[in-house]
């Protein structure tokens, strides 16, 4: 199972799963406090550094952190808790890429319909914004960049966080709350929250609380690695908008009045219980409660709870 996994590590001492997510939260918490204090309006700064620098190279400065984030981690897991890649990875014996490719292709048709289906409804609302050399320099920075900087992010929450709060809390249902609030709190100094509000939190912390779900459904990060990636990379390049964390020189360009409405409450009641209903029935998910709130124990344990369950 994923979260036991942690067991497998020669390092012993728990403190070692929360060093990176509580220094990066930390990070987050001090970047949201200085742009909540900043004389400067945060949108003002992003266009500022845009007229400058021009869009592709703000987004890769952007980015790069975050993709060097993901060796620290990967980095970390290897060398200090002397626990393999694979084993933060999955339960599985090898990483299952064909996982990590169908939830990629899964969830980018899925936006590039939705996208369709919303341009076809309000095709006022889209400007067509595709200029050849600067689209070209994006999808290379996109390719390059945004499958590391999302697998930091899974890596670290559904990874090193999930593992280590499981193991700590000795049950599944503690590290899917937490992480799943942790990831929507990360989001909060995003630009979107500041032009929408709170209440997109309730997306934020929805799409954590799915992609913790399908960790542990799955018993492993495959379909998360996937989901995400194909989020941020199809998102960057198909439509941007001048009030989003990722201004690029995308497709399309959103010049819809930045609004919180009921659409931003879709994808968490419809499509994401949509995509955990494929998922169970291509992987045979079973015995949801057990997997996403059950005990967490070492394997010997588990053993002798099955001999004795099966004596009686």
């Amino acid at each position: 199972m994923y979260i036991e996994q942690g067991y497998k590590r020669k390092t012993k001492g728990l403190w070692l799963y929360f060093v990176l997510p509580i220094g990066f939260i930390a990070l987050m918490v001090f970047n949201y406090i200085a742009v909540k204090n900043s004389p400067i309006n945060v949108d003002d700064m992003m266009n500022r550094l845009i007229d400058q620098w021009g869009r592709n190279t703000v987004f890769a400065m952007n980015l790069i952190p975050l993709a060097v984030g993901c060796f620290v981690v990967l980095g970390w897991t290897k060398l200090i808790q002397r626990q393999s890649i694979t084993s933060i990875t999955t339960s599985r014996k090898k990483i299952d890429f064909k996982r990590i490719g169908f939830s990629f292709a899964l969830w980018g048709i899925l936006t590039i319909t939705l996208f369709a289906i919303g341009y076809a409804l309000s095709p006022a609302d889209f400007v067509f914004n595709f200029r050849p050399l600067p689209f070209v320099i994006l999808a290379i920075i996109s390719i390059l960049f945004i499958p590391l900087q999302t697998s930091f992010e899974e890596y670290l929450f559904r990874g090193q966080m999930m593992q280590g709060l499981g193991l700590l809390a000795g049950n599944r249902l503690v590290p899917l709350t937490i992480t799943s609030v942790l990831f929507g709190v990360m989001h909060m100094a995003n630009p979107e929250v500041g032009t929408l509000g709170y209440g997109i939190m309730v997306y934020y912390i929805g799409t954590g609380l799915f992609l913790g779900i399908i960790t542990l459904m799955d018993e492993g990060l495959e379909l998360a690695l996937g989901f995400h990636a194909a989020n941020n990379l199809i998102g960057a390049l198909l439509v941007t908008a001048d009030w989003t964390v990722f201004q690029t020189d995308s497709i399309f360009l959103d010049v819809s009045k930045p609004e919180l409405g009921w659409d931003i409450f879709v994808p968490i009641l419809i499509v994401y219980p949509a995509l955990l209903f494929l998922f169970a029935k291509k992987y045979n998910w079973t015995n949801w409660k057990e997997r996403l709130t059950g005990k967490v124990l070492p394997k010997e344990q588990i053993q002798e709870e099955q001999r004795t369950d099966a004596a009686f």
